[in-house]
């Protein structure tokens, strides 16, 4: 069964293994919406709002694409450039909502299921700090063999961190979602050194269902989340460079597939 509208709360974990080894864990919740119902969500209470300035609002303008059409219509049009058929059900997406004016999202999940509630495809948009996003669609087409998970392969696109390489492989493993969900993500090098392990980092997401009306009270206890997850992530970077963990530049021509809409 889908779980209706909703926030998922729980934890990120990031584990770094080389060159030097780093970690860290912080607790977070994230909206999971019907992106059909979208407004009405929004809605209720007081201080949520749709593409206005609240507490809490969901702007279209903080995802990929047009914002004047609907996220399904983008969701469509992208899914038809990358020749990926996109499921004729229900789509929810997992994502930050805008805090206070401010929103960032190192990733959201759109969950695309058929009409019968089989979820084989699932798209990551994936945004950096320097202002630039990739999607990676996740479907049959690159699913790997998994009994319990839904799990995927895909080449590195986007130059998310400093201190990663693009010579990169991403692996997402993900449950279905329900009263619990887990995405976790491998980041595995294509060609490690002589006796080094190929795994070089990865991040898990482990997250409970709450209903809707549990929104206020995440918000008391996380009053500005976007803002915690941009600081968390320069903290972090600052005690990667503190551990002379390598810094590597933007690749000069590196094409990026997807980027943000400037309206």
């Amino acid at each position: 069964m889908i779980p209706e509208s909703g926030i998922y709360t729980g934890t990120l974990r990031h584990r770094r293994f080389g060159p030097r080894r780093h970690q860290f864990t912080y607790g977070l919740f994230m909206a999971w919406l019907d992106i059909d119902r979208i407004p009405e969500l929004m809605a209720k209470p007081h201080w949520t709002s749709y593409n206005r300035f609240n507490w809490a609002s969901y702007w279209e303008r903080d995802h990929f694409g047009d914002p004047a059409i609907s996220l399904r219509e983008r969701l469509a049009q992208d899914a038809d450039i990358h020749g990926v058929t996109l499921p004729d059900g229900p789509i929810f997406l997992l994502t930050h909502l805008r805090y206070l004016g401010y929103c960032f999202n190192p990733i959201s999940l759109y969950f695309c299921y058929d009409r019968r509630g089989g979820l084989d495809t699932v798209l990551a948009e994936v945004r950096s700090t320097f202002g630039e996003s990739s999607n990676y669609w996740l479907s049959p087409e690159n699913r790997q063999p998994s009994q319990n998970t839904l799990r995927y392969c895909a080449p590195k696109q986007l130059h998310v961190s400093p201190f990663m390489g693009m010579d990169l492989d991403y692996e997402f493993v993900l449950t279905r979602p329900g009263e619990k969900m887990l995405v976790h993500m491998n980041v595995n090098q294509r060609n490690p050194a002589l006796n080094e392990s190929p795994h070089l980092f990865d991040a898990t997401l482990s997250l409970e269902h709450r209903p809707w009306a549990a929104l206020t009270g995440a918000m008391i206890r996380h009053p500005w989340m976007t803002a915690k997850v941009i600081g968390a992530i320069h903290w972090e970077a600052l005690r990667l460079f503190v551990k002379r963990v390598p810094i590597f530049t933007r690749p000069a021509g590196l094409q990026i597939e997807e980027a943000p809409h400037k309206s």
